[in-house]
């Protein structure tokens, strides 16, 4: 009973930190939208949640002195959430700046990443509210 609540919980907390962290990486994208030279960047969910959830996410560079680099931010780019291999989205049409930001695609990747993100809350939220149901034994 407990690993299947586990389980369940674990799957809907890894696609919300994987749909928050895509959430942070197309504001960027979208603040970024005249920025000469900046390259937007994406990734797979699929991929991601696929990786998060099979545990090969979750690898950890071993630390034998306490000199080394934790590893944690392999990509650069802010805490990456473990499986997620940050890419450089395709050009849609060559700006003369370099800049690669398609600012209509990158709002509504925005827009369907945010009903993605509530609707996951919304899982998990009526998930607690069934254990709660079931303990409280209405």
């Amino acid at each position: 009973m407990l690993d299947s609540i586990d389980q369940k919980l674990g799957t809907l907390r890894n696609a919300m930190n994987l749909r928050s962290y895509r959430q942070e990486l197309l504001a960027t994208n979208i603040a970024n939208g005249d920025t000469p030279n900046y390259k937007a960047r994406d990734f797979d969910f699929k991929a991601a949640l696929d990786n998060a959830t099979s545990g090969r996410g979750s690898f950890a560079m071993a630390q034998t002195s306490p000199r080394h680099l934790t590893g944690n931010n392999v990509n650069g780019i802010g805490n990456t959430p473990a499986g997620v291999d940050v890419l450089y989205r395709s050009e849609y049409q060559a700006n003369v700046d370099g800049n690669t930001v398609n600012i209509d695609v990158e709002r509504s990747a925005f827009a369907e990443n945010s009903v993605q993100l509530e609707s996951a809350m919304t899982l998990i939220h009526e998930e607690f509210r069934r254990l709660q149901t079931a303990i409280q034994g209405q």
